[in-house]
């Protein structure tokens, strides 16, 4: 008799799906595809030469610890070493209530393993990181949504909500947000963190952007507000090397242990020869920082020809974000245009983009679309987003011309 596997499969499974950034990375392997669609940083400023003079000298020094197994809570050295970067920073932080994760996407993971039983609520900006809702979609969380604006989280909304739902956390991405842009400005960061503790629900803080800043005043983190009620999420992924899954948590004292626990029957630990070259690579004095600015200068240079290219190419009716660092511009388009429809005719226009829906956990947001601006060249952007904005002004014109579009231009498989 054979299986039938899906009468097996637990209930968290009916809201496990495809991630539609996952699906459209595919396209990006194409050539003649110009992708400003996943979130990918740029490949030619990644530090090859430091990597490999790091893992020389780990595996010629410290070969044997490099490649046995190590401690759930990571490398000592690295730990000690970011608890002091983000003190430098602002972010209070002791290495030991670190604990290393594969990407702070594991840490997303973690959360859910550890706070969610089936139909406890969060509450999560709108819109927001589509990599956190669908790690939350399979503890079968439920979602209370407060809304944005420039500024970020409308935290000024956010008591009457509390007092209407009882939430496990509050889910935030303060700087440059993803998928958005914004910043959260000041007074929004002061009233979500006193809301929060006048609630006595603890706060989240996603910051993988955080030190891409191009413009603007620094401001504080929502830890450096709330030290014992915030949860920080970190990660190198964004300022050395996304292939290498590295990331962090920093907890509350009371917290730290059920973390651990939590990440010992999903890896044991995250891979020490990664952690080790990484420490070697950031221990140099200085290059960590001077990297960064690197980075900074070519991802402003970036986002300015992504700004001035929609000021040229998109119709009246569309608007979009101007991200003061990170790696997205947020666009919403008319109401009478479906960027999902939208998607497949761009694809036909050899150009790719992230339509906005997934990242709403209310599932609206029907009209709006993610851009990438940080892996792909500035001739690249000037042309995808010229693509982009004639598909536009084509659905807009009527759905006659889309239709005759599509039949002129097949997809090349």
């Amino acid at each position: 008799m054979a299986v039938t596997w899906n009468e097996l499969f637990a209930d968290r499974t009916e809201r496990m799906h495809a991630s539609d950034i996952r699906e459209l990375l595919k396209y990006t392997v194409r050539p003649e595809i110009i992708s400003l669609a996943g979130g990918l940083p740029a490949p030619e400023l990644f530090p090859v030469d430091e990597y490999r003079r790091a893992f020389e000298w780990v595996l010629e020094t410290n070969g044997a610890a490099a490649l046995q197994y190590g401690p759930s809570e990571g490398y000592q050295p690295l730990r000690e070493y970011l608890a002091a970067r983000m003190t430098r920073m602002g972010i209070p932080a002791e290495a030991e209530h670190i604990l290393i994760t594969n990407g702070s996407q594991q840490g997303l993971d973690l959360l859910g393993k550890v706070f969610l039983n089936p139909a406890d609520a969060i509450c999560v900006e709108n819109p927001s990181y589509m990599g956190a809702i669908q790690a939350f979609d399979v503890y079968q969380a439920e979602y209370v949504i407060v809304g944005m604006d420039d500024d970020g989280m409308r935290s000024d909304e956010l008591d009457s909500v509390l007092r209407r739902h009882k939430v496990k956390f509050i889910y935030a991405l303060p700087n440059f947000q993803n998928p958005s842009g914004r910043t959260m400005s000041r007074r929004r960061r002061e009233i979500l963190v006193e809301t929060a503790r006048a609630h006595g629900v603890p706060i989240v803080e996603d910051d993988p952007y955080g030190e891409l800043r191009f413009e603007g005043e620094h401001l504080p983190s929502l830890r450096s507000l709330w030290p014992e009620g915030v949860i920080y999420l970190g990660t190198f992924s964004k300022i050395l090397a996304p292939g290498f899954r590295l990331g962090w948590m920093a907890t509350p004292s009371g917290l730290y242990d059920e973390f651990v626990f939590a990440k010992q029957p999903s890896d044991l630990h995250t891979s020490m020869a990664v952690q080790m070259a990484t420490y070697e690579v950031c221990k140099e004095e200085g290059f960590v920082d001077r990297h960064v600015e690197l980075i900074k200068q070519v991802y402003r240079e970036r986002r300015d020809v992504m700004l001035r290219a929609l000021e040229e190419h998109f119709p009246a009716g569309c608007t979009w974000t101007k991200a003061q660092g990170g790696l997205f511009v947020w666009a919403e388009l008319p109401l009478s245009i479906d960027t999902r429809e939208l998607l497949t005719e761009a694809i036909r226009d050899k150009v790719a983009f992230v339509p906005g829906q997934s990242f709403h956990a209310d599932r609206g947001g029907h009209n709006t679309m993610r851009l990438n601006f940080s892996n792909v060249s500035p001739e690249q952007i000037e042309e995808g987003i010229a693509r982009l904005g004639r598909a536009i002004k084509r659905r807009l014109a009527g759905p006659e011309t889309a239709v005759e579009a599509e039949q002129a231009v097949p997809i090349t498989p």
